[in-house]
């Protein structure tokens, strides 16, 4: 018997959209195959042991659903997720820094994972240098060791007068270095004073030099004042 009705057309189920991923040092990221959505058509929520990810597809009214118990546990406040094109990619972050084995738990392997050389870090690792020594150099031990012996060293003359000024004006205060600066400045060379109280006041004048308390210099002398009068 003929039916009253048109034939309707046999509908197609759904395509299956698979899911891939891939790894670095310290992230994976799973790649979902669904082309021209937008970001608020995208949820993705993460635990340390789960992924969810629920995506409105264009094309039609179904929701696309991606749930995982993760093979490794993940920092799920990191966990984030871009939108291209043609797929989108969820990205999380790895706790440990191991070769993950699988993506999810139920088919992960019955095996230690391999564990990843932790990469070099040049704020935390000291600098080699290429050395014909057979012997290993510890060069932060040598830094310190040569500073320690700058800072022993007892200069005499002109050079230990050189360093006593410098050491003054890196130790000393702004006001200190402003009354270093003006009285040297305004006196010639021939005064170096740290009392910017009583340097602030007026113009200071040239010295002559004074065996009691002063030093000449070559042909100029530096009085250095304390503060005193």
């Amino acid at each position: 018997m003929a039916s009253d009705g048109q034939s309707q057309p046999p509908v197609n189920p759904p395509k299956k959209i698979n899911h891939t991923w891939y790894q670095s040092d310290s992230t994976v990221v799973v790649v979902i195959p669904i082309r021209n959505v937008q970001r608020e058509q995208v949820n993705v929520d993460s635990t340390e042991k789960s992924l969810s990810v629920t995506v409105k597809q264009p094309s039609t009214d179904s929701e696309y659903n991606l749930e995982l118990d993760l093979a490794y546990p993940i920092n799920s406040s990191r966990t984030d997720f871009k939108i291209n094109t043609a797929n989108i990619e969820v990205r999380l972050y790895k706790v440990d820094a191991i070769q993950w084995t699988s993506l999810d738990a139920q088919h992960k392997p019955n095996m230690p994972p391999i564990i990843i050389n932790p990469t070099t870090d040049t704020k935390t690792v000291p600098p080699s240098y290429p050395s014909s020594s057979k012997k290993a150099v510890d060069w932060n031990k040598l830094e310190v060791e040569i500073t320690k012996e700058e800072k022993e060293e007892k200069p005499e003359g002109d050079a230990a007068l050189n360093k006593l000024f410098q050491q003054i004006y890196r130790d000393g205060t702004d006001e200190q270095r402003r009354a270093m600066n003006k009285s040297f400045s305004e006196s010639g060379g021939t005064v170096l004073s740290t009392n910017w109280d009583e340097i602030a006041k007026k113009k200071t004048e040239c010295k002559p030099p004074d065996v009691s308390n002063r030093e000449w210099n070559g042909n100029r002398m530096i009085s250095l004042m304390t503060g005193s009068p």
